[in-house]
């Protein structure tokens, strides 16, 4: 017989302050909604208990909220969760890993394979920018028109084995317009 796994079923909700000089978002998060009225975001979580190997090793763990690119027809959008050892995956392989939507649907097709060579898996760090490597050489050139919040998951190592934090990764950037 099958036992299931204890889960943990977790209530957020996320709400994005106006700037009242330029109508935009607080932050490094300007382009998120831009030229919208704040949004609340709410979702709930069924996620198995943690059990991650880093943390019973006392290593230092980040912890990642993905963000769909698209607000549902209720308004929310989705949100996934997942918690990694810090420094140890590029955010590319954590994305993949854990069955999190990385690319568009050229994306899936025509993907390089996380050689950093097509630009497709393009994220945006929304928090936490400080938990993650700075902008390689290949970012810097395929991603000199782009905000720079944007990166390229292949090149993005998720900590550096000493801290540990929450990032916030916004899917797909490209679709929000």
């Amino acid at each position: 017989m099958a036992s299931m796994l204890p889960t943990n079923v977790t209530s957020t909700s996320l709400s994005l302050p106006r700037n009242a000089a330029n109508g935009g978002y607080h932050g490094r998060s300007t382009s998120f909604l831009p030229g919208r009225k704040p949004t609340l975001v709410s979702f709930s979580v069924a996620s198995p208990e943690p059990t991650s190997p880093s943390t019973e090793a006392g290593r230092p763990e980040i912890e990642l909220e993905f963000i769909g690119p698209k607000a549902g027809s209720d308004g929310t959008y989705l949100v996934e969760r997942v918690k990694a050892a810090s420094g140890e995956k590029l955010l590319r392989n954590l994305m993949l890993d854990n069955k999190i939507e990385l690319y568009a649907t050229y994306g899936k097709i025509m993907n390089c394979g996380g050689g950093g060579s097509c630009g497709t898996c393009i994220v945006e760090i929304l928090d936490g920018e400080e938990l993650l490597n700075k902008r390689t050489n290949t970012e810097l050139r395929y991603l000199k028109k782009k905000p720079e919040s944007w990166r390229l998951a292949c090149q993005t190592i998720v900590g550096n084995k000493e801290n540990s934090g929450k990032v916030v990764v916004q899917r797909l950037p490209q679709w929000k317009k």
